[in-house]
């Protein structure tokens, strides 16, 4: 026999649903890809590829964000349909994959109502992260290197495509830093709440005491921006540099000089690129990167120049988010949620989506006070 709260928590699901429903606006959404299919069709659109290129992403992205919503409303047709079959046949097996069917179900309404407090200028868009390596020697590194797997894990658990776009490998163990994208809709939104320290304390691997040992790295999210294009960079404010590209332990990958450094002089910001197969394409994403924070560094600095003529001015990318404990009780916790896992390895493996929810909830309800 199937659990007597079955309906009802079919019911709530079926008014969440309509909730997600009208917040998404599928009516808007259908037109818009009606518009974007009709220029999609246009027998001109690749004589401008960068134009192109946005029509057909947000096309893609659009339908697939459609597809998703109004599939579930067709699995909870289906569920009811199969509720009904097990209570005539009285089918123990029909039961069960009616009840696993339903905690599913459940899981994807409750990530789709996340989805709806993604309301930022921003959150719609691609997202560029990157990771660098804190204070904490070896360890240090190694933790980079332990986040980078953790993302692109995570993503690739959610068939969000990825890119490395630039790896900078310690001497020793891991990682430097590591740049990659995240090419999906509302990956800014989403992945944007992991930014800022993260802290990891174990018994070090590298050490010969046996000792408890804290590092640190550092995550940073940006959007992929197509207005960014529109930012000009006059030669006079750049140096490029060009050299081979590396891998793990500093040995050549690459006989030629492909890889690419590009500082902008006026800001400081330097941004570097080497995983493309040519010098040109590597100098064109890095370009795209650097124009990205240009612009957002233009919008930052008009935002922080209103709130200090409010008189209030907070900075808090540097602040730390999540501790990572793996001694003693095996521990991951959010500093700003409360959110905690304890099995650190689930967490490293990709297992995120706990943690990325809840700190969506703690932003929008911090945007809210």
């Amino acid at each position: 026999m199937l659990d007597l709260d079955f309906s009802a928590r079919i019911r709530a699901l079926r008014s969440t649903y309509a909730d997600i429903a009208a917040v998404l606006d599928l009516p808007k959404l259908d037109r818009e890809i009606a518009e974007l299919e009709e220029q999609a069709a246009a027998p001109d659109l690749w004589d401008d590829p960068a134009a192109a290129q946005k029509v057909t992403s947000g096309l893609s992205h659009r339908q697939a964000r459609v597809k998703r919503v109004r599939s579930v409303e067709q699995r909870l047709d289906d569920l009811e349909v199969l509720i009904e079959l097990a209570e005539e046949a009285d089918d123990a097996d029909s039961a069960a994959e009616a009840a696993a069917e339903l905690v599913a179900l459940e899981k994807v309404i409750q990530d789709l109502e996340v989805q709806t407090m993604l309301s930022g200028e921003y959150d719609e868009r691609a997202a560029v992260v990157t990771i660098r390596s804190g204070a904490g020697g070896d360890d240090a590194t190694d933790f980079a290197e332990m986040l980078l797997r953790m993302y692109l894990r995570w993503a690739e658990q959610h068939d969000y495509p990825t890119k490395v776009l630039d790896t900078s490998y310690a001497e020793g163990a891991g990682i430097k830093s590591a740049t990659f994208e995240i090419d999906a809709p509302y990956a800014f939104g989403t992945i944007s709440v992991e930014a800022g320290t993260h802290r990891l304390a174990r018994i070090s691997p590298f050490g010969s005491a046996d000792k408890r040992q804290t590092s640190f790295a550092g995550v940073e999210v940006i959007p992929l921006l197509e207005e960014a294009t529109e930012v000009e960079v006059p030669e006079s404010d750049i140096r490029v540099d060009v050299y081979r590209s590396s891998g793990p332990g500093g040995q050549s990958v690459n006989t030629t000089d492909s890889a690419v450094r590009i500082t902008h002089i006026p800001s400081g910001i330097v941004v570097s690129m080497q995983n493309e197969k040519s010098q040109i394409q590597n100098r064109a994403a890095a370009m795209r990167v650097l124009q990205t924070r240009l612009l957002l560094l233009q919008r930052e600095q008009e935002a922080a120049k209103k709130k200090e003529l409010a008189g209030s001015i907070t900075a808090s990318w540097g602040d730390q988010i999540r501790s990572y404990f793996l001694y003693g009780q095996q521990l991951v916790k959010d500093l700003r949620t409360g959110h905690e896992a304890s099995q650190p390895e689930a967490v490293f493996n990709g297992d995120l989506d706990g943690f990325i929810a809840a700190g969506i909830r703690w932003r929008s309800l911090s945007k809210n006070d």
